[in-house]
């Protein structure tokens, strides 16, 4: 069903009807070209077909994921997930965000955010109603400080090789977290050596980028190169070594800020 971007106002506290415009704020340079012609890179591989819903490779990551990711969330959500204001950080064509609506989020009260204005442009189409998509870089969201409670980023930093610019882009998703909230966090710890526009985030790293926060993390995901074959010949056989954590190719972090 094709939607069209909402006519709707946002809740009164949500952060959408308050963009930034804080003075003071650090003006960071960033490698935006660089992103940009990374995902040229992957398009003009094809590589998004191995990411449809038709291939059982992809169906059987993403409803383990799910389940994964609804058992975090039940865990560590203080209030009911429709009360949530969450901010997605490379939202994409906003696959997330479709989810947490289906999962039970209010729309007026997700967010989302990405660099390349093709992707805002089908994520406000795709999303349901009152879901707000903004195209702007990471590393200056236009939002003002603790607007939300939760921060979501999946597969993003892992796309970012500077590291200075994925410092940046850490220090903004802290900076328009709520106090009380979390970090939700879902990316490659290991590098893909097929793919040189990906590099691997560890704990170790992820320390790094957010000193002193608690954070709280499992190894996830079958690495899909053994997960997509096998997952077309044996579901069963796809889902027993998917438990074995070496095997695992990414991260499910929580990651809370100090106090």
């Amino acid at each position: 069903m094709t939607r069209t971007t909402p006519s709707t106002s946002p809740d009164e506290d949500s952060p959408t009807s308050a963009l930034a415009s804080a003075p003071g704020r650090a003006t960071v340079e960033t490698p935006d070209a660089a992103v940009r012609a990374a995902y040229a890179r992957r398009e003009a591989r094809a590589a998004d077909a191995r990411y449809s819903w038709f291939d059982p490779g992809y169906v059987a990551m993403m409803h383990e994921l799910e389940h994964a990711t609804l058992l975090t969330l039940s865990r560590e959500l203080t209030t009911p997930l429709d009360a949530v204001h969450v901010l997605d950080v490379g939202c994409g064509r906003g696959d997330w965000l479709s989810q947490l609506v289906k999962w039970g989020a209010t729309p007026q009260r997700l967010t989302g955010v990405d660099l390349l204005p093709e992707r805002v442009a089908l994520a406000r189409l795709l999303c349901a109603p009152g879901v707000a998509v903004s195209c702007a870089s990471a590393t200056r969201l236009p939002y003002v400080a603790h607007s939300f409670d939760v921060v979501l980023q999946a597969t993003v930093m892992t796309s970012i090789l500077d590291r200075d610019v994925r410092h940046a882009v850490a220090a903004e998703m802290a900076r328009v977290l709520r106090p009380s909230g979390f970090i939700l966090w879902y990316d490659f710890v290991v590098d893909n050596p097929r793919n040189r526009d990906v590099r691997g985030v560890t704990i170790r790293e992820m320390g790094e980028l957010f000193p002193g926060w608690r954070i709280g993390a499992r190894r996830v995901t079958l690495a899909p190169p053994l997960l997509r074959p096998l997952a077309r010949r044996s579901l069963l056989m796809a889902q027993l070594l998917s438990r074995v954590p070496l095997l695992r190719t990414h991260s499910l972090a929580v990651l809370r800020p100090p106090g």
